[in-house]
C-alpha cells in the first residue's frame, strides 16, 4: 500500500468512489434470485444519497435488472462478446449486443479476443471493436482488455490503443475470471495510454478497473493513480468505474460511520 494514501479517507472520497462502482453478479450459479438480490442490494444502500454508477449482470439477467431499477438512476451493464474468453465470432458478438439492448442494457462491456492481440491482427480488432460500438450507438461501450493474459506492457498498451481508436467509451483491466486480474502496472500503462489518446486530440476514454479487488485501501490506490495521470475530475463515473461488489456494503457503511462522526 502506498504509505502516502490517507488512512481515513474522507466521506467525499467515499461517496466519489461508490458513484463509481459496477455492483457485479458474473457467475455460473446465478439466478433469478441472487439478481434480485443484487438490485434490491443496489437500491438500499445509497449512503447520503449516493448511489452505485451500475449493476451488471449476464444478458439472460438483464430484463430483470432492468425493471427492478427502472427510474432509480442506477444503469444496467452486461457483458458480450464472447466473455470471458472472446472467442466468439463477430457476429455472434453483434447478436449478443442487439440482443442485451433490446432487453434494457443502457451499458455493454465487451471483451476482446486476446488472440487477434498476440497474432497481430490489429486492424481485425479494431474493426471489431468499432462494429460493436457503432452496435451500441450512444449507449456506453466498456472494452475489457484481460490484462493478466496479455501480460506485458507493450501489449496493454497496444490493445488500449486498438480499442480506443475502435470508439470504446471506457477501458477496462478485466473480465475477473482470468488468474490475474487488475494490477497497478496495468492500470498505469492503461493510464498513459488514454493520456496519449486525449493529448492527441481524440475523445476522452474513461477507465475501468475491475477484478481481485478486495480492500478499500487499494481501491483508493488506483483512484489515487487515477487522478495524479488524469485530473482529480476524472473521478466521477462518466470517467471512472470500480468493479469491487464485495466491497459495496463496507464502503456504504463507513460513508454514513463518516456522516456520524
Amino acid at each position: 500500500m502506498d504509505s502516502e494514501q490517507p488512512s481515513n479517507p474522507s466521506a467525499t472520497m467515499l461517496r466519489k468512489i461508490f458513484s463509481c462502482i459496477d455492483n457485479t453478479a458474473l457467475s455460473g450459479t446465478d439466478t433469478h434470485s441472487t439478481i434480485e438480490q443484487l438490485c434490491l442490494q443496489s437500491l438500499r444502500l445509497q449512503p447520503q444519497g449516493c448511489h452505485v454508477s451500475a449493476v451488471c449482470v449476464y444478458p439472460v439477467f438483464v430484463a430483470q435488472a432492468s425493471k427492478l431499477l427502472c427510474g432509480s438512476g442506477i444503469k444496467v451493464a452486461t457483458v458480450v462478446g464472447g466473455f470471458p474468453s472472446g472467442q466468439a465470432p463477430l457476429e455472434i458478438k453483434l447478436h449478443e449486443t442487439e440482443y442485451a439492448l433490446k432487453n434494457g442494457a443502457d451499458e455493454i462491456d465487451m471483451v476482446i479476443s486476446r488472440c487477434m492481440v498476440f497474432e497481430g491482427n490489429y486492424n481485425a480488432l479494431r474493426q471489431e471493436v468499432s462494429a460493436v460500438k457503432q452496435c451500441c450507438g450512444t449507449h456506453t461501450l466498456k472494452v475489457i482488455l484481460e490484462t493478466g493474459e496479455l501480460a506485458s506492457r507493450d501489449l496493454i498498451f497496444k490493445a488500449s490503443e486498438l480499442a480506443m481508436e475502435g470508439g470504446a467509451d471506457f477501458i477496462k483491466t478485466s473480465t475477473g475470471k482470468s488468474s490475474v486480474s487488475a494490477t497497478p502496472e496495468a492500470v498505469q500503462t492503461m493510464l498513459e495510454a488514454i493520456k496519449k489518446h486525449c493529448l492527441a486530440g481524440g475523445k476522452t476514454v474513461g477507465l475501468k478497473v475491475a477484478g481481485g479487488l478486495t480492500s478499500i485501501p487499494e481501491v483508493l490506490n488506483y483512484a489515487e493513480m487515477t487522478a495524479s495521470v488524469m485530473g482529480e475530475q476524472y473521478i466521477d463515473n462518466k470517467t471512472f468505474r470500480i468493479g469491487t461488489s464485495r466491497l459495496v456494503a463496507k464502503i456504504g457503511e463507513l460513508i454514513m460511520a463518516e456522516n456520524t462522526e
